[in-house]
């Protein structure tokens, strides 16, 4: 084999790598994308209709619709902590994490841009055209998951390390070796099953259980209009 084909082998075999991390990246760009922009919406409308046109129930309802709708078009991991887990059980090479977690963050991050565009003119109508924060128009929250101000920190990191651990443990029943004679198709439905279910049993703390799905939004709060007091 002479060196120019040895180069030109190495160049396709660069060009096809970087073609597959870039689908990668797209995957769980655009699965976190629809999955911030069914979570807040769903919250969005139940807030200001003041429950007419939604609850608890509508809400996380919103939140497995996004979920299940972003893994059948995505197919993606969509979760840094699940991420992590698939590299610890050697599912998902370690050099890849970075690349997952970042289109995870990036994603949340464009999905609460085009959620506050969508929502722009009814945020400003139900607070009267301030950012609110901490008084009873609040809409920070709506970005992201605030603890109820009786929240201790302890109780915050139990809650989401529970959460998380049956989330987790979750996906591996559906997805293991003893499993495989599960459709793959019914999956998306699975998971979000599982969310819905920890969602209406912890949801008071509250549980986001997606780091990217609730730091990307805060930092867009932050950027938007919110300032830093949605960090108090």
């Amino acid at each position: 084999m002479d060196i120019q084909t040895t180069t030109t082998t190495r160049v396709n075999t660069c060009k096809a790598m970087l073609l597959g991390l870039t689908k990668e990246f797209m995957t769980e760009f655009l699965g976190m994308f629809i999955l911030v922009l069914f979570v807040r919406g769903s919250a969005a409308q139940a807030m200001f209709t003041g429950g007419a046109w939604g609850n608890l129930l509508t809400y996380n309802t919103g939140v497995t619709l996004g979920l299940m709708l972003a893994i059948y078009v995505a197919g993606a991991y969509l979760n840094p902590a699940v991420t992590l887990a698939m590299v610890v059980l050697r599912r998902l090479p370690l050099m890849k994490f970075p690349l997952y977690v970042a289109a995870q963050f990036l994603g949340s991050y464009a999905g609460a841009h085009v959620f506050y565009g969508l929502y722009y003119d009814a945020l400003m109508a139900y607070a009267n055209g301030v950012s609110r924060v901490t008084d009873a128009n609040d809409t920070a929250h709506i970005l992201a998951s605030c603890p109820i101000e009786y929240t201790s920190v302890l109780n915050g990191f139990l809650d989401q390390v529970i959460g998380t651990a049956a989330l987790i443990v979750g996906i591996l029943a559906f997805t293991g070796e003893n499993n495989r004679g599960n459709p793959k198709g019914l999956q998306p439905l699975a998971f979000s099953l599982i969310i819905i279910a920890i969602a209406v049993s912890t949801g008071l703390n509250p549980a986001p259980l997606n780091a990217a799905q609730d730091v990307s939004p805060w930092l867009f709060a932050v950027v938007a209009d919110w300032g830093l007091d949605v960090f108090r």
